[in-house]
């Protein structure tokens, strides 16, 4: 069962965007969290890495449909250049797009699937919007929180730090990968309605 008609040409049900930035020094950071589920879904489904788009693509298939996950290594603020690239190459409309990214406004753990919605001051997302004329792709947001109060990091320099000890990361990141399968296989109101 196909959740939306690919488009004519189309040779993907979903294009999975993992945003982060690049780096060792970036790699366990909440505002690298888009790019941990993505690899999480690589690791589950067998996808292989390699260099696309100024980015990593992996193309993986789950229950019948065909994915394509990207990594852009463009940097956060740079992003939409690798999606639009991707985008175009598998004529993919921007319904069939979800980026999976860090949210300061959700509180830790938590996880919301949408679709289209504000940027809330996130570059990666002002760069996609700006580079697909859209702000109408499907997100999984992951919230990250904020800094506590005594904390005197601004919001900036708290996505860039690594996520606490006593946060259970790998929880974290496995159930934003069962809600990418999910909106995958069945559709974004199932995973609304089961991780929302």
């Amino acid at each position: 069962m196909r959740l939306w008609p690919r488009r004519q040409g189309s040779s993907l049900d979903l294009l999975v965007v993992g945003l982060g930035n690049p780096g060792r020094e970036y790699a366990r950071n909440r505002h690298n969290a888009g790019w941990m589920v993505v690899d999480e879904l690589a690791r589950r489904h067998g996808g292989t890495w390699r260099s696309k788009f100024s980015g990593q693509l992996a193309e993986i298939r789950l229950d019948g449909h065909k994915l394509a996950l990207l990594k852009p290594e463009t940097y956060m603020n740079e992003s939409g250049r690798s999606v639009s690239a991707a985008a175009r190459f598998f004529k993919v409309p921007v319904e069939a797009i979800l980026v999976v990214h860090d949210d300061v406004d959700l509180e830790p753990g938590r996880l919301q699937a949408r679709r289209g919605g504000g940027l809330a001051g996130h570059n990666g997302l002002r760069s996609l919007a700006q580079d697909l004329g859209t702000q109408d792709f499907l997100r999984l947001r992951i919230g990250v929180g904020r800094p506590g109060r005594g904390d005197p990091r601004p919001v900036a320099d708290w996505v860039l730090s690594p996520f606490a000890a006593e946060e259970d990361v790998e929880a974290l990141v496995a159930r934003g990968a069962d809600a990418v399968e999910t909106i995958a296989a069945e559709g974004l109101e199932a995973a609304q309605s089961r991780f929302n």
